[in-house]
């Protein structure tokens, strides 16, 4: 960072937190993300200054002989990243056992690093980071769509319990691609029913959309009292 940034310097890194924060807000944007245009613009632009500012300080950093403290300026910028991970932790949302908002706050990180970049003087780095964050978000989104994945739902079935009844839920649901495996039962009193409780597996990619089919063949044959994704495996 030079010591003594000019107005034109401090100008040209303010425009290119700007372009380079709002380009990738536009994209969350679009796609109907918390952190959107202005969410992303604002974060980056206080990265930014909080950034030029710490160089417009450099000429007084040091001690001298009749010193007795010194700045550190890098508490300043430290100090912003420590922030934005609060505002991160509060887009990250739990809904029973599915995760949302996970890539929006590393979005928001990613944007304050671009921000502190082009803060610092670095213009190379933040353009290079803006760049590799577009594509990632943008690009490589279309990839991890159709990018086959392991899914989980749990499946809560009125039956009676039996070693015959649990494989028979398993051997239905073999030839559609999918496992089951059974872990809990439950009796509700009122209604003098046994619900059984499986973990149910499959691999497909996002396009190809909720697992209507198993539903439909489970209803079939079966009284179905709930399906739900899952995030992660049943304790």
């Amino acid at each position: 960072m030079p010591l003594t940034p000019s107005w034109t310097d401090i100008a040209l890194r303010l425009f290119l937190t700007v372009l380079a924060c709002g380009v990738i807000g536009l994209d969350r944007g679009v796609r109907g993300h918390a952190a959107g245009l202005r969410t992303t613009i604002l974060v980056g632009l206080a990265a930014s200054v909080a950034m030029i500012q710490a160089n417009i300080l450099l000429p007084v950093d040091g001690k001298t002989a009749a010193s007795f403290g010194v700045m550190d300026l890098m508490r300043l910028p430290l100090g912003i990243l420590t922030g934005v991970g609060f505002i991160g932790a509060g887009t990250i949302l739990r809904r029973g056992d599915l995760v949302t908002g996970v890539t929006t706050a590393a979005t928001l990180w990613m944007v304050t690093i671009i921000g502190l970049c082009f803060g610092g003087g670095q213009l190379g780095l933040g353009i290079a980071a803006t760049l590799i964050s577009i594509f990632t978000l943008a690009v490589l989104n279309v990839f991890d769509k159709h990018m086959p994945r392991k899914q989980r739902g749990i499946l809560v079935v009125a039956l009676a319990p039996s070693a015959a009844a649990i494989q028979g839920v398993n051997d239905l649901i073999r030839p559609l691609g999918y496992a089951a495996r059974f872990f809990r039962q439950t009796r509700d009193d009122d209604r003098a029913q046994t619900h059984l409780f499986f973990e149910v597996t499959w691999k497909r990619s996002e396009e190809s959309g909720p697992p209507l089919d198993l539903i439909e063949i489970l209803a079939q044959r079966f009284t179905l009292v709930s399906f739900e994704l899952a995030a992660e495996l049943p304790q």
